[in-house]
């Protein structure tokens, strides 16, 4: 994938101007500096010796104390340090601003007067290439030099940090002081390559003999060998390279090689993907009270939990009674709790339960067969709430539940349509849960919890299947089935609350995470994921009764 990039330009009376940069402190203890207009704003706020800013004028739901030098969550109330850095230089640019430039060009632009072509490495080539490969073959048009606009009444500043582009690409920033040392290694006047650099091409490509087939008579797999051979002579010279993805779905290209192979596919008419920088799109716009709907079907719009404890009075060996049956004659196979054969006792060597360790029973649903003794260890071992699941195939057995912390679950319809889901509005969901103190449920009975990135958003859309899931969400709710308390794998913190293998979609109008729209299958994957879990459709009739 060619993605646009650009340089941008600031007054050297910014925070770039002055060398500062804001940074952010992130959760593994490193800083991560603002986007610049963020750190624009904040320094402007400093300057005038504002005790904070509210960034939430430019779309961040965050508060800076300049008292405390913390960065406060305006939703979670979570606090970060931030700092203040002072070192970061930028040259200066003398005269004129350039005018930003856009690579490819795009149709309809106005054409510039007849200029003098650049003389970059990879200009040279594409332009090598399309003499060679003749007219009606290139899909990818030279960068033409434009002029420049009026003298501005400062010399800005040109700052290396990324922005999502709105438009505009300047593909070539860091080329042109490499012309002269690309030239070195490649003649402007000659689309042939040298013998050092050919040496892995086929016969009759590059040859130092003279007799250089055209490039039109080139098949694909010889113009790839060409690129690489290219590639080599380019990277050796310090030119950059782009990743390109090759849409036909050939091959793979060495990502070290893969920009020029790009600009050489796509001179030659093979297609490549171009594509912008995609913006991450966390939540919908604003949406006022008057604009939030019911869901129909589903009564009220919030849903409390708490822990729900198992029914008392029924032990273990009766709790099983229900899903067994006793096997007289065991099969000559292994327990697959305990490894040891059916026809010995089980191997199990943890608290021992009230039952002979000879006997066997079989699952009524699944029929598999194991250890009485090993499966009242399992249970024993596991949430107690009535329910068994089969540890071969996970056959639920009973209502299984979790050991979801107390918290809130709300829901409602807002009026902005997801990406892949223009016919429809959205569900919105909103999960809310504190901090407390694990039960004797959790893997750290006593120990405090914590709670990150609360309040959690999530969004459906608002079809007759994304009601379903929700309407299976909620019984996943009640039995605590959501959420539970361990370790995060994104952090790495433990003792917090994650989510419990059901997955949600918390981006509304992007998919840069891979949690969020369009997702073709999003639907009927979490149908799957809530049914390994025991609820289906069967469960809505169970939840009524």
């Amino acid at each position: 994938t060619i993605r646009p990039v650009r340089r941008s330009y600031y007054d050297p009376s910014s925070a770039p101007g002055k060398g500062v940069v804001w940074e952010w402190e992130n959760d593994s203890g490193t800083w991560t500096p603002y986007d610049m207009d963020v750190g624009i704003t904040i320094q402007r706020a400093y300057e005038k010796q504002h005790p904070w800013v509210d960034l939430s004028a430019i779309g961040f739901c965050y508060v800076i104390d300049f008292a405390t030098m913390g960065q406060i969550n305006r939703q979670t109330q979570r606090k970060r340090r931030v700092r203040r850095r002072l070192d970061m230089v930028y040259p200066l640019v003398s005269g004129t601003l350039p005018k930003s430039q856009s690579w490819p060009a795009s149709p309809g632009a106005a054409v510039a007067p007849p200029v003098p072509a650049c003389t970059c490495p990879q200009c040279l080539l594409v332009m090598s290439i399309k003499a060679a490969a003749g007219p009606g073959t290139s899909t990818l048009q030279p960068r033409k030099a434009t002029p420049a606009p009026p003298a501005a009444p400062k010399p800005p500043l040109p700052t290396a940090g990324p922005k999502a582009p709105d438009g505009v690409a300047v593909v070539r920033g860091s080329l042109k002081p490499l012309a002269a040392q690309g030239g070195r290694r490649q003649t402007a006047s000659t689309p042939a390559l040298s013998s050092a650099a050919t040496s892995g091409s086929p016969p009759g490509v590059g040859s130092s003999k003279g007799s250089q087939p055209s490039l039109g008579t080139l098949n694909r797999s010889h113009l790839q060998r060409l690129a690489i051979a290219q590639s080599r002579v380019l990277i050796a010279s310090g030119v950059p390279t782009v990743p390109v993805k090759n849409l036909t779905g050939s091959s793979p290209v060495n990502p070290a090689l893969a920009g020029i192979t790009g600009i050489l596919m796509s001179a030659a008419g093979l297609p490549v993907c171009l594509t912008r920088p995609p913006k991450l799109v966390l939540h919908p716009p604003p949406v006022s009270k008057s604009e939030i709907q019911s869901i129909p079907g589903i009564s009220h719009s919030c849903r409390k939990t708490t822990k729900k404890q198992a029914k008392k009075g029924k032990t273990p060996e009766e709790v099983l009674k229900k899903y067994l049956q006793k096997v007289r004659h065991p099969p000559d196979e292994d327990c697959t709790i305990c490894m040891e054969r059916l026809s010995a006792p089980s191997g199990y060597k943890g608290p021992q339960p009230a039952v002979k360790p000879d006997l066997v029973g079989k699952l009524v649903k699944c029929s598999h067969v194991f250890h009485l003794h090993c499966l009242v260890a399992m249970y024993n071992n596991g949430n107690k709430d009535g329910s068994l699941q089969c540890p071969t195939c996970k056959t639920i057995y009973g209502v299984k539940t979790g050991t979801q912390p107390p918290g809130k679950m709300e829901y409602h319809i807002i009026p902005h349509a997801l990406p892949g889901h223009a016919d429809c509005k959205t569900i919105r969901i909103i999960y809310n849960i504190p901090p407390g103190v694990q039960g004797p449920e959790h893997p750290n009975p006593g120990k405090s919890f914590t709670a990150r990135g609360f309040p959690r958003h999530c969004y459906l859309p608002d079809s007759e299947k994304g009601r379903k899931v929700l309407k299976l969400l909620l019984v996943a709710w009640d039995r605590r089935l959501i959420f539970a308390i361990g370790t995060s794998s994104t952090t790495g913190e433990s003792d917090t609350v994650i989510w419990n293998e059901i997955h949600h979609k918390t981006e509304f109008g992007s998919n840069l995470t891979g949690h969020g729209y369009p997702d073709i299958n999003y639907l009927d994957n979490v149908l799957a994921e809530l049914a390994a879990q025991g609820i289906t459709e069967e469960s809505l009739t169970q939840e009524k009764d």
